[in-house]
C-alpha cells in the first residue's frame, strides 16, 4: 500500500500530541499519545482551515465531514488510530476534536471510532483494539448493524446516511444531562465575557456556542443516551488503522 509523506511542519501539535513512529519502514506501528488531561468532552483540537483543506475525493488519508464532503487533515492528527472504545471524538460537523465521555489522561493513546466519520471505507480491516466492545470488521458505518452503533457518537452526515435522524422517545442518561450542563456553564461564561467587553456576541463567538449545542443534538446512535460504563482500558492491540492504511495510519515520518 502507498504511504503519505508528511508535507507539514512537525510536530504540528507539540503541546497536546506525541507521535510514536514506527521503528522501520515495514512496520505499521505509528501511534499518538496525549500530552494533556481533559474532562469528558473537553476540547482537544480544532480542525482549522488551514491546515485542513477540502479533499476533491476520499482517500485513506481523508476524513469525511459531510455526505459528499471530505477533508485533508494536513497535520499529525493523521496519526490517530482507530479504536472501538475511543479516547477522542472527531466532530467533523463542527470541526473540533473532543475528549470522549471518559475524559482523557496524559499518556493515553489518542484514538477515534472511524465509522463515526466514515460511511464507507475503501480499505476495510479487522480491528484488534482489544476492547470488550470491539466491533470486529471495520469498513464504515454503512456495513455495521444498528446494535453495533448503539451508544456511539456519530456525525450528522453519518446519521443522515443511515436514516437515524430521530431519537428514541424521551430517552436520556446522565452523560446527556452532563453535556447540557456543560453548555449551560459555557453560556454563562460567555455571557460574563461579553458583559466584561461591553458588547454582544460576534459571529465567531456565536458560531462556537452553536457548535457546542450541535454536539448535543442527537449525536449518539441511541438518541440522547451514550454508554458511560467503563469497559476496561482502551487497549490498542495491533494497529488496525495502520494495517488498513485508512486515513493515513501508515504515514511515513
Amino acid at each position: 500500500m502507498s504511504h503519505v509523506t508528511p508535507h507539514w511542519p512537525q510536530p504540528s501539535h507539540p503541546t497536546i500530541q506525541q507521535v510514536i513512529y514506527a521503528t522501520d519502514d515495514t512496520s505499521f506501528t505509528t501511534k499518538s499519545l496525549s500530552l494533556i488531561t481533559l474532562p469528558p468532552f473537553g476540547l482537544f483540537a480544532k480542525l482549522d482551515f488551514p491546515p485542513c483543506t477540502p479533499a476533491p475525493s476520499p482517500t485513506y488519508a481523508t476524513v469525511q465531514c459531510g455526505i459528499n464532503s471530505h477533508l485533508n487533515l494536513n497535520s499529525d492528527l493523521l496519526y490517530i488510530n482507530h479504536s472501538c472504545d475511543p479516547s477522542l471524538i472527531f466532530d467533523t460537523t463542527n470541526l473540533v476534536v473532543m475528549a470522549g465521555p471518559k475524559g482523557l489522561k496524559v499518556g493515553e493513546e489518542l484514538t477515534f471510532f472511524y465509522p463515526s466519520t466514515e460511511y464507507a471505507m475503501a480499505q476495510p480491516f479487522d480491528c484488534f483494539c482489544g476492547s470488550s466492545s470491539c466491533k470486529g470488521r471495520i469498513s464504515g458505518a454503512r456495513d455495521m448493524k444498528p446494535e453495533q452503533l448503539e451508544g456511539v457518537f456519530l456525525n450528522a452526515h453519518i446519521r443522515e446516511l443511515l436514516g437515524m435522524n430521530g431519537t428514541k422517545g424521551g430517552q436520556d442518561d446522565e452523560t446527556a444531562k452532563a453535556l447540557r450542563e456543560v453548555v449551560r456553564v459555557a453560556e454563562r461564561a460567555l455571557d460574563g465575557y461579553l458583559a466584561a467587553k461591553g458588547g454582544a456576541a460576534g459571529k465567531g463567538e456565536e458560531k462556537k456556542m452553536n457548535g457546542v449545542k450541535k454536539v448535543l443534538n442527537g449525536g449518539y446512535a441511541n438518541g440522547n443516551g451514550i454508554e458511560i460504563e467503563a469497559e476496561g482500558l482502551r487497549a490498542r492491540g495491533t494497529t488496525s488503522r495502520e494495517l488498513s492504511g485508512e486515513m493515513g495510519g501508515d504515514t511515513r515520518a
